[in-house]
This record gives structure tokens, C-alpha cells and sequence, in this order.
């Protein structure tokens, strides 16, 4: 094989490189795991064994949980029903008194035998007595099926003295006493009991509650159907189990597994998978009996075969990577050729190398990367091309500030002279507006000097109309201080007074909140709003740029309305793509226009 890589590439070459490493990597990790693989194999499978074992147990512990806790809810039922417990102590009291006695013992019997029938009719099929100790019972089955009254005789019924407050107790498996049952071959059954008593915690009667044995093996059948599974009493007596044959009989074997879970036992020499798992609502427990080589045979089988396929798939995957890393480095050197290409300053060149792979994917990149560049100055020269004609828009709404700020002041003390107040606080308004204008040499002021420009100007326009436009400030402190272009807000407040309030009273609302990386500023006012048809033309014209071509002669950029998409214009060449406005009106009620700006804005170029 060494030959057969030194005929295929010079040594000492990448590829050369790339192939000895592969194998060492590959041969040496293999042969360690071929070696330790048999001697971990087998605690492996004894682990895995008794981890599917022990599911297998919960998930049974599981049903006959619930079917156990089902009894003790008939009996929390009875125990607690006020009018169960009522009628019980008037007939185990004083008796029934007065005229009419007998149907007030059939209205009572039948009330009790109709809520015991009742709540044992959509679970599991159980068997309900409630026996006084003057001996009147109320059961949810017919006399025939069974007396109450043995009950009395049963072996355990003296040990229900000794219970106290709801403590029940398991009767565990005995044989069957209703003839039903035992005409349908079922043999067994396991009762629980609690007593009854009085307010002076005598006790009055007894509750049983009945199902039969048959009901817990099946659940055995259709859960665990391909393991040994018993219940087991406190005392290791076999409650129950899959074809119930030792029911009744001492299960001696859980005492070697030493107290633990799970344990390999020895029985009639043959190793057993033995599992226990204790229940949460009595002292018996869930045991699972299983051969051990049936449970560890289809994991075994499976290691085996593992072990087989690894050896194969070591010599021909290995044989496989050598030919594939030849091809799959073929790609780099016609990379390389393309590299030295564009180092010498041809941007045309292109790899046309495509795959799903790393290489392919640094070819795609490598070909979009051009493709970007080229873009990226053609995109350039366009983004020069849209600041100057932006700056020639600014520049063409623009007059000498500093002229029409003395001349106003002048013609301002003289109006004040002649005592027209207004019309020179008018004056002040539009001088003060003005007087922005004149420090050219910051294109970023603070948000604070932005929102004092636009409460000039409403005061200015204000002036100039019949009705008054009331502007509303809500700005958080954290916002004053934020740098901004200059002039920004002014187009947008000339919108919401011209188009939205159509020159009549209203509100301007002006918000601005900010959060960790950005802060918003929106313009609201409550005029007259837009159709849809007439918003969407809007959207295109603003957020596309599409109103900054102006044909020769049109008043599109005055010095009262720079317009909405000159805005756009500018405080994307500002922010970038960091910056977002959002056009919205409905009819009737209004406009609003939202705009989102980046933070700390030191380093950036602006307009």
C-alpha cells in the first residue's frame, strides 16, 4: 500500500501529506477499539439488559399503579361523601324513626347503591361492599354473587381494628368469592379495606373494595409479554403473575439479588436477569424474572454483528478515503491558479468550482466574492453620484443665511417700532430658523437643536394661518443629545401641516425614545390621513428614492419643503442600512412616520 501512495503523488506534496495522516489517524483509534471492544462488550451488555429490564418494570409499575390507586379513590370517595357518610351513621345510630320508615331505608339504600355503581362504572371492573357493624351492607353487586355478611368470618377482618384515620389495608390475593368470577375461571382476587367510624372515632362500618387477580396479570400479558413478571406482597408472597400457576406460594429468590434493583441470580443452574421495583402505594413490589442469556440475546447478537461490520468497514472505507482525498484535493491547486489570477489584478476570472462541500463552498465564495467587488464599485461610484446630487438639492433650497438674518433683524426693529408686534415676533421666528443655517460646519447637531428648529417653524407657519397647529413634544432626556443631520424633522412637520392637516387646526405629535442600540423618532399628526392607494404611491416614492429626479423648473426642493425623499436620501448616506423609516396613515385619522436610528455615531462619514 505504501508503494502504491508513493507511484500516486511525490512525497512531501499536500495531498501526500494529507493521506498518511488520514490512515495513522484512522488505523490507530481502530486498532485500540478493536482491542478493548471484547472486554468491554460484555458489561455493556449486562447494562444494557438491566436498563431494559428496568423500563420495562416502570412502565408496568406504572399501570398497576394506577389500577391500585384506583381502588384507594372508591374508597377516598366513600369515605368522604357527606351524604354517604350521613345516611351510614343514621343507620348505624339511632335507626331509621317515624311512619315512614321503610321507604326512607329503600330511598337511602338505593341513593348509596346508585353513587357506588356510579363511580365503578367507567373504570376498572371492582367489586364495592360497605358493611356496618349491625350488620346492614350496601353493595354495587347482587346478593346471589356473594353475602356480605362472610366477611365478617374472613381471616384478616380482625386486623382492620388496629387502622386508623384513612389507613387501608391490602388484603393481598385470595381466592375468589363471587360465583360469577369463579364460573369465568377466575381464581384470585386482591381487596383493600379501610374502616368507618363517628365523630368519637368509634368505628361504625367497613369499606371493601374488589378486583380480581386476573385484571393485574393481564396488564403483565400486554406490557411485559416477553419477561417473567410477578407482584409480590411484603412477606415475597406471589400476589400475582402472568399465567397466575403459583399464586399464593413463597418467592424465595429475591433475597439473593443482596438488596440490589437488579442482579444476576443463579436458579437450577441457569443465570436470571432478577429486577424488583417497590410501589408507591403499598409495601409490595414489582419483580421481573428473566433468563439471562433470552435477555441479553438480541444485544449480544447486535455487538457481534457491530464488531464484524466495524473490521470490514475499517479496510474498505480506509481504501475508499485514500481515493477520495486525491480527488477531493484536485479542487485546491485549480483554487491556487485563481488566487495568483487575481493577485496580478484580474477581477474576471472566476473558478466555477460548485459543491456541498468545504471546498466547493470556498469556490462559490471565492466567485461571489468577485462578483461582490465588482458590485461594490459600481455601487460606489453610484453612492458619489447620489451624495452630490443630494448636496446639489440642499444647496439649490439654500440662500445666504447670513444676509436674510441681518436684513430681517432690521426690518424686525423697525416693525417693533411701529408697534406690530406680531409680525415681529414673525420675524423673530423666521430669523431664529435661520440662524441654523449658519454654522455650516458640523452636518450633525444635537436632537435637542433639531426639535427647537421645528418648534420655530410651527411657530413661524402658525403665523402665516388662520388656524393654529398645536405641536406636541414628547422626548425622553436620554434622546437630547443624540447627533443628527440637520433639518431632517423640518420636511416631515411641513408634510403633516400642508398634506395631513391640510392647513387647519390639529396636532402634531413629535416622540423620540431610545433603548440600547437604537433610539425612534416619530412624527404623528391626527389630519385627515391618505388612502391606501395614495400610501403605497408614497412608499415608492419615498423609501425607493424615487422623488430625488426632478425635472428642470420644479419647485421640488424649497427651503419650507425639502421633501420626504430627500430625507430618506440623506440619512441613508448618514446611517447606512442601520437606519429604518416607516410611512403609515388611515384615512380619517391620521399619519404617522417612524424612524429608527443607530446609536454613537463617532467614525461614520456624513452628508
Amino acid at each position: 500500500m505504501w508503494k502504491m501512495l508513493a507511484r500516486m503523488m511525490p512525497p512531501r506534496t499536500l495531498r501526500f501529506k494529507l493521506m498518511i495522516a488520514s490512515v495513522v489517524c484512522i488505523l490507530i483509534p481502530a486498532c485500540i477499539t478493536i482491542s478493548v471492544y471484547n472486554y468491554l462488550t460484555r458489561d455493556a451488555v449486562k447494562e444494557q439488559a438491566v436498563s431494559n429490564a428496568a423500563e420495562s418494570l416502570k412502565l408496568v409499575d406504572g399501570y398497576v399503579t394506577n389500577l391500585l390507586k384506583y381502588m384507594l379513590n372508591i374508597t377516598n370517595y366513600i369515605q368522604m361523601d357527606s351524604e354517604i357518610n350521613t345516611i351510614l351513621r343514621e343507620v348505624s345510630g339511632t335507626g331509621y324513626q317515624g311512619a315512614d320508615i321503610e321507604y326512607r331505608r329503600f330511598a337511602d339504600r338505593y341513593k348509596i347503591t346508585s353513587k357506588i355503581t356510579n363511580i365503578t362504572f367507567t373504570g376498572e371492573k371492582s367489586y364495592v361492599t360497605i358493611l356496618l357493624k349491625n350488620g346492614t351492607y350496601y353493595t354495587n353487586y347482587p346478593l346471589y354473587e356473594y353475602d356480605p355478611m362472610q366477611i365478617f368470618e374472613e381471616p384478616w377482618f380482625g386486623k382492620l381494628k388496629d387502622l386508623s384515620g384513612i389507613q387501608s389495608y391490602w388484603v393481598g390475593t385470595a381466592p375468589t368469592v363471587f360465583s360469577t368470577e369463579k364460573s369465568l375461571k377466575n381464581l384470585h382476587q386482591i381487596s383493600v379495606a379501610r374502616t368507618l367510624r363517628g365523630e368519637g372515632l368509634d368505628i361504625y362500618g367497613y369499606v371493601i373494595v374488589t378486583i380480581m387477580e386476573n385484571q393485574v396479570n393481564q396488564i403483565f400479558n400486554r406490557i411485559a409479554s416477553d419477561q417473567g413478571t410477578l407482584l409480590l406482597d411484603e412477606s415475597d408472597t406471589i400476589l400475582s403473575q402472568r399465567n397466575s400457576e403459583h399464586v399464593g406460594l413463597k418467592f424465595p429468590y429475591v433475597k439473593q439479588a443482596a438488596g440490589h434493583a437488579s442482579d444476576i441470580i443463579r436458579i437450577e443452574d441457569e443465570d436470571y436477569l432478577l429486577t424488583t421495583l417497590p410501589l408507591s402505594v403499598t409495601d409490595w413490589k414489582l419483580v421481573s424474572l428473566i433468563p439471562y442469556k433470552k435477555a441479553i440475546f438480541k444485544i449480544d447478537s447486535i455487538f457481534k454483528k457491530v464488531f464484524i461490520y466495524q473490521v470490514i468497514s475499517f479496510l474498505v472505507f480506509l481504501l475508499l478515503l485514500l481515493y477520495l482525498l486525491q480527488a477531493f484535493t484536485k479542487p485546491l491547486a485549480h483554487l491556487g491558479r485563481v488566487a495568483a489570477t487575481v493577485r496580478r489584478g484580474n477581477l474576471e476570472v472566476r473558478s466555477f468550482i460548485r459543491g456541498k462541500d468545504e471546498i466547493g463552498i470556498l469556490g462559490m465564495s471565492i466567485d461571489h466574492m468577485l462578483d461582490h467587488i465588482k458590485v461594490m464599485i459600481a455601487e460606489i461610484t453610484e453612492t458619489q453620484t447620489r451624495k452630490r446630487k443630494a448636496e446639489l438639492a440642499m444647496l439649490q433650497v439654500q440662500i445666504n443665511p447670513h444676509f436674510l438674518f441681518n436684513v430681517l433683524n432690521s426690518i424686525r426693529m423697525k416693525v417693533l417700532r411701529k408697534g406690530d408686534v406680531e409680525s415681529a415676533q414673525m420675524m423673530s421666528s423666521l430669523s431664529k430658523l435661520l440662524r441654523m443655517t449658519i454654522s455650516q460646519d458640523q452636518d450633525l447637531i444635537c436632537f435637542h437643536e433639531e426639535v427647537e428648529t421645528v418648534k420655530q417653524y410651527v411657530q413661524l407657519m402658525d403665523m402665516r394661518q388662520k388656524e393654529k397647529v398645536n405641536l406636541e413634544v414628547d422626548v425622553s432626556p436620554d434622546v437630547l443629545f443624540e447627533k443628527v443631520p440637520r433639518f431632517f424633522l423640518q420636511p416631515i412637520i411641513e408634510n403633516a401641516l400642508i398634506h395631513g392637516l391640510n392647513q387647519c387646526a390639529g396636532t402634531i405629535t413629535l416622540r423620540a425614545i431610545v433603548n440600547e442600540r437604537q433610539f425612534v423618532v416619530i412624527v404623528e399628526d391626527n389630519g385627515q390621513g391618505m388612502e391606501p392607494h395614495v400610501l403605497a404611491k408614497l412608499r415608492h416614492t419615498v423609501l425607493l428614492g424615487k422623488g430625488l429626479d426632478t425635472a428642470e423648473g420644479e419647485d421640488a426642493y424649497r427651503f419650507s419643503s425639502v421633501g420626504l425623499p430627500n430625507v430618506w436620501e440623506r440619512m441613508k448616506l448618514t446611517f447606512g442600512d442601520a437606519f429604518e423609516m416607516k410611512i403609515d396613515s388611515e384615512r380619517g385619522k391620521g399619519s404617522w412616520v417612524t424612524m429608527l436610528f443607530p446609536r454613537e455615531l463617532e467614525g461614520r462619514s456624513h452628508v
